[in-house]
């Protein structure tokens, strides 16, 4: 009896074991979260720091609390959101799909691997210009950035994936007759999907960097755009705010992705 129940015993164990560590492991996030933004708040009254470019915790919510107030900062918040989760999927969708034709034919693939090394290596950013004035200065342009800057590197990364599923498992299936669409469906894409997680997180940061940009540029509304602003007139609590919106946001955006990684796993499992 007590054989059969030491595993469930040991799993049990193991599993407090973890919950322990997670929890020791947000102690220090919280912790390390409170010494810096404490030490921020001291250095800058302390004139440690120039007050005047780092500004000071505690004048951030308080401008914080006021543009809340006034809706200004919902308007703003909003429409970068919105722009960045667009481009973000767009970006996503495209460069896993365009992944898919290079797989599906090797003789498009030849054509166009020199061209996306080149575009690789480009800097997307440097497009920017291109964009407006091929698209126009407004929403279309600045989501367009948001998703071109991740769609290479997406297309690179899942197709080599693509590439690299066992051929073993591509053999098992043709004894059945399956055909090239069954095979991706049943093996090259299940087996992709850790790289496709993974690819979107580092697009939750591109996508980001592509739209902020694209904001500096052309936009009159965004985080970018009060990044701008907060520069021009010198107030830097408000860059800071926005710096500091960014980041949460785009940390919010990156547990989403953990939180589809972890439910894709746990189906296939």
């Amino acid at each position: 009896m007590n054989n059969e129940q030491h595993p469930s015993t040991l799993h049990k164990q193991y599993k407090q074991r973890l919950a322990t560590e997670n929890k020791w492991v947000l102690f220090y996030q919280i912790l390390i979260f409170i010494v810096l933004f404490s030490f921020w708040e001291i250095a800058s009254r302390s004139k440690w720091i120039d007050p005047l470019i780092f500004s000071y915790p505690s004048k951030v919510a308080h401008l914080f609390i006021e543009k809340i107030t006034d809706g200004s900062l919902l308007t703003h918040l909003s429409v970068t959101v919105f722009e960045t989760v667009l481009g973000f999927v767009l970006g996503t969708a495209l460069g896993t799909l365009l992944a898919a034709i290079l797989w599906w034919s090797p003789f498009i693939s030849k054509i166009l691997d020199p061209y996306l090394v080149i575009l690789n290596a480009m800097p997307k950013i440097a497009l920017g210009p291109i964009l407006i004035v091929g698209l126009g200065p407004g929403f279309t342009s600045i989501i367009a950035m948001g998703a071109i800057i991740s769609i290479i590197i997406t297309t690179i990364v899942v197709y080599t994936s693509f590439r690299s599923v066992d051929e073993n498992y591509l053999k098992v299936l043709s004894t059945f007759g399956s055909t090239r669409r069954q095979k991706f469906q049943e093996a090259i894409l299940p087996a992709s999907f850790p790289t496709i997680i993974s690819t979107l997180k580092v697009n939750v940061g591109l996508s980001w960097v592509g739209v902020i940009v694209g904001e500096f540029l052309v936009s009159a509304k965004g985080l970018g755009y009060m990044i701008i602003y907060g520069f021009q007139v010198f107030n830097f609590t408000l860059v800071m705010l926005s710096l500091l919106l960014i980041a949460i946001f785009a940390t919010l955006m990156y547990q989403a992705v953990e939180w589809l990684e972890r439910k894709l796993i746990k189906d296939i499992d």
